[in-house]
C-alpha cells in the first residue's frame, strides 16, 4: 500500500462490480467501471494503526479509562432483553458443516484483506487438504481498531470483507460476531448496528445471524456454538444468562459445545487469577447441569495462534485476523484451569493443560522481537518526534544551567529542568506495566521503569555535553533553539527511540511491556485463522491455517463473475497449516 488512501493496485479497463452495491438485496451488484477509487470500493483502505503515536496513546488511554469507569452505565446488554431470542440452526447440505473462525481483524488493509480474501475463496488447498469455503463464519472479537467509530468499521472491517466476497454465494454463509474490548469503546453502538439487526442484514456476502451481542447456534451431530459477551471481562448480565438458560433447555448429555469468548482468560489468569471467573461461572451454571460437555474454547484478543490440550477440552487462541502480531515465545508451557488459588470460591475442578501448538514458533517469535530497533521509529514517526521534542527541551534546559551555573540562565532553567526530569522519570516508571490491565505491578516493573527513565536522562546529559561542544549554543538567542530543533531534534529523537527499543527488548524478557514490544513494530505478517469441519458422525476437525507473509500489492480482479473478490494479490498468497489438524471425536 502506497499511502493511507488505497492499496497498491494495477487498474485495468473494463466493467466491474462495486462491492457495496445492492447490499440489501443480498449483494446483487450493478455493473460499474472497474476502479479502486474509494467511491467505487465503498471504503478507504487504511494503513496499520501506529500504536505508539502520541495522540493515539492518549486517546486509547482515555477510552480505556472511560470504559472502566462508565462501562456499567453504558452497558447496552441490559436493554437486549427486548430483542429476539433467536437460536439459529447451521447445517450444510451433506449433513455436516464447515465453519471458519477469525478474530482481531480490523487493522491495516493488507493484513485484514489477505485473510478476508482467503476466507472468501470457494476452496483452499492447504498442505494437501482441500478445504471448501465455510458455511458459517465467526468473528471472535475486536472487529475494528483503534476505536469503535462507524467509519473505522467501514474502512477497516466491513469494507475489506465486502470487497473479498461482494455478493452472497449459493451456500448463503452466515456470520456471527463476538464483541471484544475495542468493540465496546463506544458502548457497543456500532457493533449492534452492524451485526445485530434483522435476519436479512448482509455483511458483504455473509448474512448476519444473531439478534443480540451474544448468540447460540445449533450445529450438526449434537454440536453447539455459543458466543459470549462479557463486556470486556466484567461479568455476564442477567438478560444474557436468561437467554442461555433457554438454550440450555435444548442441551443434553450427548451435546458438545464450542464456546467462543472475547479473550483467552485461561492464559491471562496466569497473571490475573480472577480473569477466568466469568467463563468458569458460565460453564458451571449453564452448561454443566445439562450434562453437555464444552469440548472447545476459542478466543482472539492475543494476536497469534496457540493451542492448549487438556483431558476434557482444547483451549485455542487464534487472533491472527489482521492486527499486529503478539509474541508466542513467552507463553507458559503448562497452565492450570481454573487456577488453583481460586478454587476455594467455586466447585470446579482444576485440570492441567499443556501447550500443544503455537504459531509463529518460539524461535521465530524471538527473532521478531529483535526487529523493534528498525521498526519502532519507522512505524511510529510521531512517537519518535515526541521523544526528539522532549529530549531537545531537556538539552536546552540542561545547557542553560550548565553554561551559566550562577547566573540568570541558571535561575531561568532550573525549575523547568527539575519538572521535566520528574516527568521523565514518572512517565518511564508508569510506562512499565503488566501484560494485562488487571495484572499486579511487581518490583521488576518499578526497577525497569526507573532504569528506563535514568537511561533517557543519561542520553539527555550526553546530548547536552555534545551540543555544548558545538558552536551553535554561542549564537544569539533564539538561533540556538532553532538550530536545536532543526539539527539536534531529529538525531536525538532517533537515538531516544533506540533507547526505548532497547528497554522494550529487555523488559519483554521479564514479562513487562510485552504488548508494547510488538505493538510498536506493527508486524503485518504471520496471520492465522481456523477452518473447522464437523462431519455428519460428529467428528470435529480443526485446521489452523497460517499465512507467513500477507500480500502488499493488489490488482483489480479480471474475473467478473458476481462473487469473485474485488481485488486479488499480485503474488499468490501461500496458506499452510500452523500445525497438523486436531480431531475431536
Amino acid at each position: 500500500m502506497n499511502d493511507d488512501r488505497g492499496p497498491d493496485v494495477d487498474p485495468q479497463d473494463g466493467a466491474a462490480r462495486s462491492p457495496h452495491a445492492s447490499e440489501a438485496a443480498g449483494g446483487r451488484a450493478a455493473r460499474r467501471p472497474r476502479s479502486v477509487d474509494p467511491r467505487e470500493l465503498g471504503f478507504t483502505p487504511r494503513k496499520p494503526v501506529p500504536w505508539l503515536a502520541p495522540f493515539l496513546l492518549v486517546s486509547t488511554g482515555i477510552r480505556t479509562l472511560l470504559a472502566m469507569l462508565f462501562g456499567a452505565y453504558l452497558d447496552k446488554r441490559e436493554l437486549q432483553h427486548t430483542f429476539d431470542t433467536t437460536i439459529v440452526r447451521q447445517v450444510g447440505p451433506d449433513g455436516g458443516l464447515w465453519l471458519d473462525y477469525v478474530a482481531d481483524l480490523g487493522d491495516g488493509f493488507n493484513a485484514t484483506y489477505s485473510v478476508a480474501y482467503l476466507l472468501a475463496q470457494p476452496e483452499l488447498e492447504v498442505d494437501g487438504h482441500r478445504l471448501p469455503r465455510a458455511q458459517t463464519l465467526v468473528m471472535g472479537g475486536d472487529q475494528v481498531y483503534p476505536s469503535a467509530a462507524f467509519e473505522a468499521y467501514e474502512d477497516r472491517c466491513k469494507g475489506p470483507y465486502q470487497a473479498a466476497l461482494p455478493v452472497t454465494p449459493p451456500e448463503r454463509p452466515t456470520l456471527f460476531a463476538v464483541p471484544g474490548n475495542h468493540d465496546w469503546y463506544d458502548g457497543l453502538t456500532a457493533f449492534l448496528r452492524l451485526f445485530v439487526r434483522s435476519r436479512d442484514r448482509h455483511f458483504g456476502g455473509w448474512g448476519t445471524g444473531q439478534s443480540r451481542s451474544y448468540f447460540a447456534a445449533e450445529l450438526p451431530a449434537g454440536w453447539w456454538l455459543l458466543g459470549l459477551d462479557d463486556q470486556s471481562g466484567s461479568y455476564l448480565d442477567d438478560p444474557q444468562l436468561t437467554y442461555f438458560d433457554r438454550v440450555a433447555e435444548r442441551l443434553g448429555p450427548q451435546s458438545r459445545v464450542i464456546l467462543a469468548v472475547p479473550a483467552p482468560t485461561w492464559v491471562k489468569a496466569v497473571d490475573h487469577p480472577t480473569a477466568y471467573d466469568s467463563v468458569d461461572y458460565f460453564v458451571r451454571t449453564i452448561v454443566a447441569p445439562t450434562g453437555a460437555q464444552v469440548r472447545l474454547l476459542i478466543s482472539g484478543d492475543l494476536h497469534h495462534y496457540a493451542r492448549y490440550a487438556g483431558p476434557d477440552r482444547q483451549l485455542i487462541t487464534c487472533g491472527g485476523g489482521g492486527a499486529y502480531l503478539y509474541p508466542t515465545h513467552q507463553l507458559p508451557e503448562r497452565i492450570e484451569v481454573p487456577p488453583r488459588d481460586t478454587l476455594a470460591r467455586r466447585a470446579s475442578a482444576s485440570h492441567p493443560y499443556e501447550l500443544a501448538g503455537r504459531y509463529p514458533d518460539a524461535a521465530r517469535s524471538r527473532r521478531y522481537a529483535w526487529g523493534i530497533f528498525p521498526r519502532l521509529p519507522m512505524r511510529n514517526p510521531g512517537f519518535t518526534t515526541l521523544l526528539g521534542t522532549l529530549q531537545t527541551l531537556l538539552m536546552l534546559a540542561m545547557a542553560g544551567v550548565a553554561s551559566n551555573p550562577e547566573g540568570t540562565a541558571q535561575r531561568l532553567f532550573s525549575v523547568p529542568l527539575m519538572a521535566m526530569l520528574v516527568v521523565t522519570m514518572l512517565a518511564a516508571a508508569f510506562f512499565a506495566k503488566p501484560p494485562s490491565s488487571g495484572g499486579k505491578r511487581h518490583a521488576r516493573h518499578w526497577i525497569l521503569g526507573v532504569g528506563h527513565g535514568l537511561a533517557q536522562i543519561g542520553l539527555a546529559a550526553a546530548g547536552t555535553w555534545a551540543w555544548l561542544a558545538l558552536p551553535f549554543y554561542d549564537w544569539p538567542w533564539p538561533l540556538p533553539a532553532a538550530a536545536a530543533a532543526v539539527l539536534y531534534g531529529p538525531v536525538i529523537g532517533l537515538a531516544a527511540s533506540q533507547v526505548v527499543a532497547a528497554y522494550l527488548l529487555v523488559a519483554g524478557a521479564f514479562g513487562v511491556n510485552v504488548n508494547e514490544l510488538f505493538a510498536g513494530q506493527g508486524i503485518e505478517d504471520a496471520k492465522a485463522f481456523l477452518r473447522l469441519r464437523i462431519d455428519p458422525d460428529g467428528t470435529l476437525t480443526i485446521y489452523p491455517i497460517a499465512v507467513d507473509r500477507v500480500a502488499r500489492d493488489w490488482r483489480v480482479n479480471p474475473d467478473e463473475s458476481p462473487e469473485a473478490s474485488w481485488l486479488v494479490p499480485k503474488q499468490p498468497l501461500r496458506p499452510r497449516l500452523a500445525e497438523p489438524p486436531t480431531t475431536l471425536t
